[in-house]
Formats: C-alpha cells, sequence, structure tokens
C-alpha cells in the first residue's frame, strides 16, 4: 500500500473496526429468525428512508456515475428523473400488498396467486438480479483500491469480501439498517468534498467547468427524438429507470424487507418517499463531479496520460511500443471510470482521501451486505423451507441464514472477479438487471392489476416474455444472413418490452379465455 499515507490508512482501517463492531453489537439481538430478517419490525420510518437511499446509491454510483457522466454526459441522470412515479406507485399499492401479506419473502404472494412455478421463477431471477449486482459493486470498489494501493483486483475483493461477509453474517438486518444511515450520510460528505476540491482546483472555477461543459455537450440528457428508441435517449433512459425502479420498489427482496422493519404500512411508504427524495438531488452531485472531472482534465490534459495507459494495458492488453499508438486512439468512454480514482490519489489531502475511500466502502458495504442479507433470506424461505425442509425449527432457520449469508456473499465475490476488464460499471448492471428483472416484474404486475388472470394465462405470458427477453438479449449472436432478425432496439429496453409483453399476453389470454 505505497500510494495511501498512514493517515488515510488509520481513518479506513477505523472505519472498517467501526462496521465490525456494529455487527458485534446487533449480533446479540438476533436470537431468532425473525429478528435477523425483519428487525423486529421496529425501525423509524427515516432510517428506513436513509438505508433504502444508501442501498440505491451503491458504489456503483460514486464511480459508475462519474465515470459515464466524463466519459459522455447526463443521460443517466434521466434514471434518477423516473423515481417519483415509480415512488408513488410503489407508496399506493406495493407497500400496503405487502404489509397485509405478513410472510418476509416478496415471492410467496406469487406462489398463492399463480403456483408454484411462478414463485420459483421469481426467486431464480432475483438471485441472478443479486448476484449481477453484488458482483458489479464488488469490482467497482476494487477498481478504486487498485488505484490507491496498486494490489491485485482480485485479492481486493477478497479482502474487502470477507470483511462484508462477516459484518452482515453478525448483524443481521437490523445492523445492515442502521449501518446503512450512517453510510448514505459518509458517502454523502464524500461527494461534496470531492466536489469541492475539483471546483477549487480548476482556474475560474464553475464558470470554467460550466463552460467547457456547454462547449462538449456534457450536460445533455440525450436526444428527446420519440422514434428512436436503438440508442440511448432521454425516453429510453426514462421508460428503463421507471421499469427498473418499479421492479426495486415491488419484487426486490432488499425493499419488501425493509417495509416489514418499519412499524406500519404509513411509516413504510414514508421511507419510500424519503428514499425518493434524498436520492434525485444526490444522485445529481456524481454527475456533477463526471462534470467537474472533464473540465479538471481539460484544463490539465497532461495529467490524463496515466489513466488512458493503464486503461489500454488493462482493457486491451497492450504493452511495449504499440502503447502509444493505441493510447491515442481512446475516448473518455474508454477510460472513464479511472478518472475519479486517479484523481482522488494525486489530488485528495491526506486524511481526507482516507475518508473519501471509507465513504466509497461504506457505499460497497452497503450494498452487498443487503444483497446478502435478502439473497440468504430467499434462499431460506422460498428454496429450502419450501423444497427441502418446510418443519425447520426457528433455530436452524437462523443458522441457514447465516451459513446462506456467507455463501452469497462469495458468489458476489467471484461474479466481481468475472467482471474484470470490463468498460463501464453502469452499462454492466444495468444490463444484466434488465433482462434478469423484466419478466420477474411483468408476472408480479400481471397477478396485481387483473384479478381474472388464471395460471394458465399468467404461465403462457411468462413464456413469451421470457422468449422476448431471451431474443432481446441473444440476437445479436446471429450470422449475417439472418440479421433481420437481429434486436434493433436498446439493451435498457428489454425490460420494458420484457415487462409489456407479459401484460399484454396475459391480458388478452385471459379475455379470449373468458369469452370461448
Amino acid at each position: 500500500m505505497n500510494n495511501l499515507p498512514i493517515i488515510d490508512l488509520a481513518v479506513i482501517a477505523v472505519y472498517l473496526l467501526a462496521m465490525m463492531l456494529v455487527g458485534v453489537y446487533f449480533s446479540r439481538k438476533n436470537t431468532t429468525s425473525e429478528a435477523y430478517t425483519k428487525a423486529t419490525g421496529k425501525i423509524p420510518a427515516w432510517a428506513i428512508g436513509i438505508s433504502l437511499y444508501a442501498t440505491f446509491l451503491s458504489s456503483n454510483t460514486f464511480l459508475g456515475v462519474p465515470g459515464k457522466a466524463y466519459g459522455s454526459n447526463w443521460n443517466a441522470f434521466v434514471f434518477s428523473l423516473s423515481m417519483p412515479l415509480a415512488a408513488f406507485i410503489a407508496a399506493k399499492y406495493f407497500v400496503p400488498f405487502y404489509r397485509k401479506h405478513t410472510q418476509v419473502s416478496a415471492y410467496t404472494n406469487l406462489e398463492n396467486r399463480f403456483g408454484t412455478w411462478a414463485r420459483s421463477y421469481a426467486v431464480i431471477c432475483f438471485l441472478l438480479t443479486q448476484v449481477a449486482r453484488m458482483g458489479s459493486i464488488f469490482f467497482g470498489i476494487s477498481l478504486t483500491l487498485q488505484a490507491l494501493t496498486g494490489l491485485d483486483m482480485s485479492l481486493i475483493m477478497l479482502v474487502t469480501g470477507v470483511c462484508i461477509i462477516i459484518y452482515t453474517i453478525l448483524g443481521g438486518l437490523e445492523a445492515v439498517i442502521w449501518t446503512e444511515v450512517f453510510q448514505g450520510i459518509l458517502l454523502t460528505i464524500g461527494a461534496l468534498i470531492v466536489i469541492g476540491t475539483l471546483v477549487y482546483g480548476i482556474p475560474g472555477g464553475v464558470t470554467t467547468i460550466v463552460d467547457i461543459g456547454l462547449r462538449d455537450n456534457k450536460f445533455s440528457l440525450g436526444s428527446f427524438s420519440l422514434t428512436d428508441f436503438s440508442s440511448s435517449t432521454f425516453w429510453v433512459i426514462l421508460l428503463y429507470g421507471f421499469f427498473m425502479n418499479l421492479t426495486n420498489f415491488g419484487m426486490d427482496q432488499n425493499y419488501v424487507q425493509r417495509y416489514h422493519a418499519a412499524s406500519n404500512a404509513k411509516e413504510a411508504a414514508k421511507s419510500v418517499w424519503l428514499c425518493t427524495w434524498l436520492y434525485l438531488p444526490i444522485s445529481l452531485l456524481f454527475f456533477i463531479i463526471g462534470a467537474c472531472l472533464y473540465a479538471y482534465y481539460d484544463v490539465n490534459p497532461e495529467l490524463l496520460t496515466t489513466v488512458k495507459e493503464q486503461a489500454a494495458i488493462e482493457r486491451m492488453g497492450v504493452t511495449g511500443g504499440d502503447l502509444a499508438n493505441v493510447v491515442k486512439t481512446l475516448t473518455p468512454a474508454d477510460y472513464g471510470d479511472k478518472v475519479l480514482p486517479h484523481y482522488m490519489v494525486n489530488n485528495i489531502p491526506v486524511g481526507i482521501l482516507g475518508l473519501i475511500v471509507s465513504a466509497i466502502l461504506a457505499a460497497a458495504m452497503s450494498t452487498i451486505s443487503s444483497g446478502m442479507n435478502a439473497s440468504a433470506t430467499v434462499f431460506t424461505e422460498d428454496i429450502y423451507k419450501r423444497y427441502i425442509n418446510p418443519n425447520i425449527s426457528d433455530k436452524g432457520n437462523l443458522r441457514l441464514l447465516l451459513i446462506g449469508t456467507g455463501v452469497f456473499g462469495v458468489i458476489g465475490m467471484s461474479a466481481g472477479i468475472a467482471m474484470i476488464g470490463v468498460q463501464s460499471i453502469l452499462d454492466v448492471w444495468w444490463t444484466l438487471s434488465g433482462i434478469f428483472a423484466g419478466g420477474m416484474l411483468g408476472l408480479f404486475l400481471l397477478g396485481i392489476t387483473n384479478k381474472k388472470v388464471g395460471n394458465s394465462d399468467a404461465m403462457l405470458a411468462t413464456g413469451v416474455g421470457i422468449a422476448v427477453i431471451l431474443w432481446m438479449t441473444f440476437s445479436y449472436l446471429l450470422p449475417e444472413e439472418y440479421a433481420f432478425l437481429k434486436n434493433m432496439l436498446h439493451a435498457n429496453m428489454i425490460i420494458v418490452v420484457g415487462t409489456m409483453a407479459i401484460l399484454l399476453v396475459g391480458n388478452i389470454r385471459q379475455r379470449l379465455r373468458r369469452e370461448a
């Protein structure tokens, strides 16, 4: 760890130790499986809201969003703009629905509505989504720490992963929520510090940043064309964000568990709105960081040489005499994710750097620990107790939750290692989540919007939806003679089209069956 001064290492060590002690403290309360998964239902709405906000505001946001904004523009911010509408639907319909049905798993109700197959399908989609999410976050945190320490990314994931696993296993949901409150605050402070140093370090400050951003169209939200759904337009991202946020609020076990942690449905709904109104303006801070970074390196282009060389070596395997030539061909999108770590190493004052690294660790720990806890809960409730041993004792149930938490942590680490070398953290996560979540959301919405839809209707609709999702995802592999069969829509449209296909087919099938 030659690049980090001892003061910064001390700050990071103190933070990690504090998180471990929080896990130890709350471990004394986890005497039952309900306490481990529901936090006894006594968490105040403001704490749950900040916890949800911290889960949204992951290290993917801290690293991926500035990198994305640096490499392109503010198009991805449209995702945040879609949250209020999704929150309205969640607070009005989803929260009361889950509070009425007291099962801790979000997917038990699907079996009651459509049968075993529906629950199993949703569980598989959720677990795959969580593995993708945890993997992308492990990758993001290792990217930053590698820039700071020079250590191997796989080793970094292993070390940080072990710390997160231990803390999550010990603490349960209550520890996850309360540490996320602290982590969300710390993450926000870290973003403000980075912006402050950037504005201070650029001649002309805000004026220069705005001038350069306007010159190179860095503040654009994307094209507003109503006919182009093959590129990342404003409307494509808005649709993707709306459907993805509906999935988060309506089908994601991370969120459903927190609804049960509140004292009543009204308090749970308040937490959804607090999460939304926190996330919307604060996510904008990270796009501002991207614009500030772009202006900083535009004013100081010679400082980018190291970043470009690192990107060429890691992502393209270029070495030796070819390196200089390849570096000249790189665009900002090719090395955007590496710019913020490089800036932090070289420009953040000693001591404060340790605080910001702790903030990024906080973001990673927040989301990964939530994913581990939720995945273990789903495995226990929807797989083990449903198919293997429904009469397991509460003590055995708690033991299984602890083991499952650790296992999913290891799987998430493995997924992160497999992502080493990707170009954009944000793109990887958005693509994978859209693939896995589309069918799950469509099935859930079909069940609650049309009470007359039966099991056979839902099964046919889901089958069609899966076929559509698979076609949209993999049709690019078709040979050129079948180019007319390739999906021409943007990858973010997968969840939109897949969800709508299930709703449309399910409702049509139900009407035809009724009229027959």
